[in-house]
């Protein structure tokens, strides 16, 4: 299992089963390690239905190397968003089933075999070789402790 992945479960058995539990927040830097590539250096995790719910939505950008990876989903939805955003949609296994680069706002996006998205900043993902297969990997950067 991925150090995401266990991550992920950590934080999903304290939110529960306990009241108030210390979880990691924990933020990626995504990497294609089928090419070897950075896909971006500061991802935060969509993890819960009010975050996944909120996405991006009351932003204005993304800064260069800034992404939110929704976990689980399989559509996303670009209504009342202010910037257009390339997505990375992944299967259980992190490799990449689906890339659709700059969707606008006011569009609907899917992938129905895919298990989360990760959403980037238009243009993050020009000029690097992104191909249905290759494997996504993530590695912590970053861990506080927040009260669930």
């Amino acid at each position: 299992m991925s150090n995401a992945i266990q991550l992920l479960t950590k934080r999903l058995l304290g939110v529960f089963f306990s009241r108030k539990q210390a979880v990691p927040s924990t933020r990626f830097r995504v990497v294609n390690i089928s090419s070897n590539t950075e896909l971006a250096s500061n991802v935060e995790v969509a993890d819960t239905g009010s975050k996944r719910s909120k996405g991006l939505l009351g932003r204005d950008s993304l800064s260069s190397g800034e992404g939110l990876w929704i976990v689980p989903c399989e559509s996303v939805h670009t209504f009342g968003m202010r910037f257009a955003i390339d997505l990375v949609y992944l299967d259980r296994q992190q490799c990449i089933r689906k890339v659709r680069s700059d969707v606008p706002p006011w569009r609907i996006s899917a992938c129905f075999s895919a298990h989360s998205v990760i959403e980037l900043a238009s243009g993050a993902l020009q000029g690097r070789s992104l191909q249905k297969g290759d494997k996504i990997e993530f590695y912590p950067i970053e861990t506080d402790t927040t009260f669930v």
